[in-house]
């Protein structure tokens, strides 16, 4: 299968849904960010200044996955079902885990808009807390699962990995 964001000259185009079919499509992916253990005990505890870190996040993660139309230009405009961002905070890596997951019934999938919202919610953990630490990493973006639509089923395996790890320490 080819690139199909371009036109037979090589011109970038958005895809033609028209003749698709709708059916109900979801999407989840995650992504990490690394903080110091001030950061980590902070959002946990609840006192970084500029308030609760992880509800902004969440909602600025839900608000990214919505407007995914408007910073990636070959997006289509979805009307999404459903989205949800959650959090799971790692103490020994000292890292907080955000996954996104988006639903839809519609012609095309909502993998950018899971992508995005995790990255979103990601940048605003990093906005909140860069008073207390500017050596943040956020990496480890990635689509963990898509469901419904013509390509059918599609499973990340890493993320089973990490998974799995952690339920062998019994961190979920």
């Amino acid at each position: 299968m080819g690139f199909t964001h371009f036109d037979e000259n090589g011109r970038a185009r958005m895809v033609d849904v028209t003749d698709k079919k709708e059916t109900v499509r979801e999407a989840s992916a995650e992504g990490r960010i690394l903080v110091s253990r001030e950061v980590f005990e902070a959002i946990r505890s609840g006192s970084v200044e500029k308030g609760d870190v992880l509800n902004v996040a969440a909602t600025a993660g839900i608000m990214g996955a919505k407007k995914t139309s408007e910073l990636i230009p070959m997006c289509h405009i979805l009307p999404l079902t459903n989205c949800r961002v959650s959090f799971e905070m790692d103490q020994e890596e000292c890292a907080v885990y955000c996954t996104c997951t988006v639903k839809v019934t519609g012609k095309t999938g909502v993998e950018m808009e899971a992508l995005t919202g995790v990255s979103t919610a990601l940048l605003t953990i990093y906005d909140m807390c860069k008073a207390m630490d500017k050596g943040m990493e956020i990496g480890e973006i990635r689509l963990v699962k898509k469901t419904g639509g013509k390509s059918g089923d599609v499973y990340n395996k890493t993320h089973h990995e990490r998974n799995r790890k952690k339920k062998e320490l019994n961190i979920l």
